[in-house]
């Protein structure tokens, strides 16, 4: 027979075995044992907790001959055929593939006949939620009024699509997370049967990654079996299988994000893609590096509550108290939403850099919590005295540099207007609906921190006094403007991006039209007569 992966292989047999949903388990023994069992059950939670193996653990003790404090024996002759899947008695049905009315209509006319063997004859129905409107209609008599001997167990991870008229004929189980200390606990017992040495570092970051679920952390430790087939399941072996980095990595980014040095988080970032390593899977780890800190800034006595080891502590306690906790709340506002982005970006590199630049330069945001790092940061600047002079210098060329950007030439603004292409006139004026048609939250702020202006060539032309966003405008994202403009007015246009101190010979000014026709947009007024 050829390999069984381990989440086949280690699936529990009886109730004894289950880990991480005690509350369940310990409802439906008492159930079995004083023969109180319900006709229909509802099994809720994310893939991977038990439910499908605890439907089958109770299929199995309902029709068990003798079972032992409501849990199977194992040993009698229906166990025997439960076990190796000869039994008649327990149907499983996936409603992925059989959601149709007549998948339905043939269980109907089943339940009619009753077992051959046995006392139960029980279906299991998977992701119940994806069967049809009808489907679920043809089941709902049956459901409600089945025969003695027949028990229902659906099973599914989105229950709010299910219908009230289905929930309310079942007994509802929602199945939570498994914790990590559990799923460590099991995996660690797991190579002692299997005869593999490994790190307890190594399980317990699979059982991290698992994020709750058994099912995961079993093929996931399957999948670093195979890298250190032979050989001793290590740490860094966990990670560099699974494309993820050890936590002294997280160090040195965030001191060179603490201490403002840009430069040294682009050069990690290109030693991280270099490696190979999975931007995501660092974003989401980094997340939790963030969390940690802030748990041992409000903390001391937090370090039980962070999954690192015990010799890393003190320099995660250092590095907590050297940032305010409005610091690391805005890292982890920025990191989430980096998460989010990343799931549907095709330039990851690229929206993980802007990322990291955001939180180098408070500046480059305008949102609340940014303003206060910048205001924390010019108080820190005043208290030590030799950094005022610098401090006020930057603001100083802040300002000026805002000054330039609202600068308007000096030039007739009703002709200019008037000499506009109707085409840029209808874009600028409906520029707000054009920015909410965008898909990308990245861009829609990028776009709108531009100034708008003409070519002499009819163009509407982007142009960003930071060149740092103007290179963020790529040609894909500015065909993706484009398209939106289309959609908005109907009309297809010439878009072109530029910086305020490229010196194009090409713009018509420039002068920011947004304030020129957007100004001059009023809200309906009612007549009144």
């Amino acid at each position: 027979m050829g390999y069984t992966a381990l989440y086949r292989k280690f699936r529990p047999h009886d109730f004894n075995e289950v880990r991480g949903q005690e509350h369940i388990v310990t409802t439906l023994k008492n159930q079995v044992q004083s023969g109180r069992t319900a006709h229909a059950y509802l099994f809720c939670g994310t893939r991977g907790t038990g439910k499908t193996t605890i439907a089958r653990i109770l299929a199995k003790a309902v029709n068990c001959e003798s079972p032992v404090n409501g849990s199977p024996c194992g040993k009698c002759e229906m166990c025997k055929k439960l076990d190796a899947g000869t039994s008649m008695n327990v149907i499983e049905i996936d409603a992925a593939s059989n959601n149709g009315v007549d998948n339905i209509r043939q269980i109907v006319d089943e339940v009619q006949y009753s077992p051959t063997e046995g006392k139960y004859k029980v279906y299991i129905i998977d992701e119940v939620h994806m069967l049809s409107s009808g489907a679920f209609n043809a089941l709902l008599k049956t459901l409600e009024e089945p025969p003695a001997y027949v028990m229902f167990i659906l099973a599914t991870t989105e229950a709010h699509k299910i219908p009230i008229t289905i929930l309310s004929r079942c007994q509802r189980y929602d199945f939570k997370r498994i914790g990590v200390d559990t799923i460590a606990e099991t995996l660690s017992d797991l190579m002692k049967q299997e005869g593999i040495e490994a790190e307890e570092r190594a399980l317990k970051y699979v059982a991290k990654v698992g994020d709750g679920s058994m099912r995961d952390s079993l093929s996931l430790l399957d999948q670093c079996l195979a890298f250190s087939f032979g050989k001793k399941l290590t740490y860094d072996g966990v990670l560099e299988t699974l494309g993820a980095v050890d936590v002294e990595v997280f160090g040195q980014l965030f001191e060179h994000i603490r201490s403002k040095n840009t430069a040294g988080c682009l050069d990690i970032t290109e030693k991280l893609v270099g490696e190979g390593k999975d931007l995501t899977q660092f974003t989401s780890d980094f997340t939790w590096y963030f969390r940690n800190l802030l748990l041992l800034n409000a903390s001391d006595e937090a370090a039980d509550r962070i999954d690192v080891s015990s010799d890393r502590i003190p320099d995660m306690k250092n590095a907590a108290k050297s940032v305010s906790a409005n610091d690391l709340m805005r890292y982890i506002r920025i990191f989430s939403e980096l998460a989010a982005e990343l799931k549907y970006s095709m330039q990851k590199r690229v929206a993980f850099e802007i990322a990291l630049i955001k939180l180098c330069k408070p500046q480059a945001e305008e949102n609340l919590d940014s303003l206060v790092a910048r205001v924390e940061e010019l108080e820190a600047a005043v208290k030590s005295g030799a950094g005022l002079r610098a401090a006020t210098m930057e603001r100083v060329k802040e300002q000026a540099a805002q000054e330039v950007k609202e600068e308007t030439p000096q030039v007739d603004l009703e002709a200019y207007e008037k000499a506009l292409p109707e085409d840029v006139k209808e874009a600028i004026s409906h520029w707000p609906d054009i920015l909410a048609s965008l898909q990308t939250f990245m861009i829609k702020n990028v776009i709108d921190e531009a100034m708008l202006t003409n070519g002499n060539d009819g163009s509407l032309v982007l142009v960003f006094s930071d060149d740092e966003k103007k290179d963020f405008m790529t040609e894909q994202r500015i065909t993706e403007l484009k398209e939106a403009v289309a959609k908005v007015i109907g009309k297809n246009m010439e878009i072109r991006v530029t910086g305020r101190r490229d010196g194009n010979a090409s713009l018509a000014g420039p002068v920011d039209l947004r304030k020129i026709i957007q100004s001059k947009i009023k809200l309906p007024i009612e007549d009144s007569e």
